[in-house]
């Protein structure tokens, strides 16, 4: 069934993630997909209806988790009823706060539940709780809404800040310092330019020198970026279905770069292209 599928697709992600060296995940997306005619979030879309995104996102994040791979659940308050690619133009989502408590709070609800390591806020605004800013650089929707309406104690992620939805409307050095203010710990800087990620730090050293952004709200993100570290730093080895071999979390001490020869046997392998074809098809 779905469920089934949910776990054998995260398992096959989780191994190639962990014998690479990688230890997070941008996933599972839990936006559920209200509009089908969504440019940026349709073919990432796990379903149409709520309780389908919750159930699955869950059982992915478990899976995953379960073999050291921190999973972010996206794009909170819910990116799924948009007609604007947010890597274009800012979306502006319409609905009224119980619209989405019935529908788009309670797929991030239930990853909570399982523990999901990290969240990615939206590029989105959403007027119904912040008409002016939208909801990366909104305390109303970071603080308030996922931090003390769902619980998330975990830390939050930025989607990319050069995403025209932010860096067509706001300065690069006022939007870093405006998501680390609203509440988010960890600012998405994506490209090469080294100069401008620079920049974007040297703009956030001054803002705490000026008392724009307290030093306080700095700990705290450090502080539950050490959490979460820690905690998937203490995840036991775990075996490969497959193979029977050992497999080691890429956050534990342990974990070494496999040699080439088994790395080729293990990413891309028949069974993993299997089930990511099931998967495509499901979604």
């Amino acid at each position: 069934g779905d469920d089934e599928l949910a776990a054998r697709f995260a398992r096959a992600l989780a191994l190639e993630l962990a014998v690479v060296g990688l230890s997070l995940d941008f996933a599972p997306v839990l936006d559920v997909l209200t509009n089908p005619g969504n440019p940026v979030i349709g073919d990432r879309a796990i379903a149409n209806r709520a309780e389908t995104v919750g159930r699955l996102g869950a059982i992915i994040v478990r899976e995953l988790q379960g073999r050291g791979i921190a999973a972010c659940g996206k794009h909170f308050p819910g990116h799924g009823d948009t007609s604007v690619d947010s890597h274009l133009d800012l979306p502006v989502v319409e609905h009224p706060p119980e619209r989405f408590r019935e529908i788009d709070f309670p797929p991030f609800r239930a990853a909570i539940e399982a523990g999901v390591a990290g969240i990615i806020i939206g590029h989105l605004l959403v007027p119904a709780f912040d008409e002016q800013r939208p909801a990366t650089l909104s305390p109303a929707i970071v603080e308030g809404l996922l931090r003390r309406e769902l619980g998330f104690e975990g830390p939050v992620f930025t989607d990319d800040m050069d995403m025209k939805a932010i860096a067509a409307y706001h300065s690069r050095d006022r939007a870093v310092v405006g998501a680390l203010a609203a509440g988010c710990d960890t600012l998405l800087l994506c490209g090469t330019d080294v100069a401008a990620h620079a920049a974007a730090l040297e703009s956030i050293v001054h803002a705490v020198e000026r008392e724009d952004l307290s030093y306080k709200r700095i700990e705290d993100s450090l502080a539950r970026q050490r959490r979460t570290k820690s905690r998937f730093a203490a995840m036991k080895p775990w075996v490969d279905e497959v193979s029977g071999g050992w497999i080691v979390p890429p956050l534990s001490p342990a974990w070494r770069p496999l040699p080439p020869a088994q790395l080729r046997a293990i990413v891309g392998r028949d069974e993993h292209q299997a089930v990511a074809q099931e998967m495509r098809e499901y979604l």
